[in-house]
């Protein structure tokens, strides 16, 4: 958490103000992980954090405030998840590397953030358009990079793609996110872990450049 922290009735907070405040924000999270976010009440978040709800109250007007404080956080991490792709090179050997990484970036980042992406993905699904342009902050750390990558390739002679650089750097992310929230589900299916991966890198190579990565 960076920058000026300020309470609901616009107060600056202090040091032990603003770790009290994430104190809260690190509790919720928590709880989101085994709770639907409709059912968590500020006494409980309170309760968690070992304070009470008028403290509570003094930094967030409701639990949803907070849930979009945590979103906005992941927004804000997400932006890291460009440097797996800008720059990088998709030729040879380097270009298989570059999308194994890639996966596993997004892997992790969706464990890592699981909870609160799956709040994300529920309030956009409901046509709520605060978590609709939050999922679109975060999809853009990856669809934009993605798309100049195919781009570049178009440019090194790769025959024209069946769909725009756009179009396939915008349904590569979508798949990446919808099978990283989804992979207990796949497994369950059949399709162990450790062959989600490689299919992921293939997949993504695929769209990018047009060929099988070179192992």
């Amino acid at each position: 958490m960076t920058g000026k922290v300020t309470t609901v009735d616009g107060r600056v907070a202090g040091r032990r103000g603003q770790a009290t405040r994430q104190k809260l924000l690190d509790c919720l999270a928590k709880m989101l992980s085994g709770s639907p976010y409709r059912d968590v009440k500020v006494i409980d978040v309170a309760r968690k954090a070992g304070t009470s709800p008028a403290t509570f109250y003094q930094y967030f007007p409701d639990v949803e405030a907070a849930v979009l404080e945590l979103a906005e956080e992941t927004v804000r991490e997400s932006a890291a998840l460009s440097e797996l792709v800008t720059g990088r090179s998709w030729t040879g050997k380097a270009g298989a590397a570059t999308a194994d990484k890639l996966v596993d970036g997004v892997l992790a980042f969706w464990r890592k953030h699981d909870a609160i992406l799956r709040v994300i993905e529920l309030g956009a699904a409901e046509g709520d358009r605060r978590f609709v342009r939050i999922r679109t902050r975060v999809q853009g750390a990856l669809v934009k990079p993605l798309t100049e990558a195919a781009e570049s390739q178009l440019g090194r002679g790769r025959a024209k793609p069946p769909a725009s650089p756009a179009a396939l750097a915008g349904s590569l992310v979508t798949m990446l996110g919808a099978v990283s929230a989804q992979s207990k589900s796949l497994q369950s299916l059949g399709a162990k872990q450790s062959e989600l991966k490689p299919a992921l890198s293939l997949l993504v190579h695929l769209g990018v450049t047009g060929r099988k990565p070179t192992k």
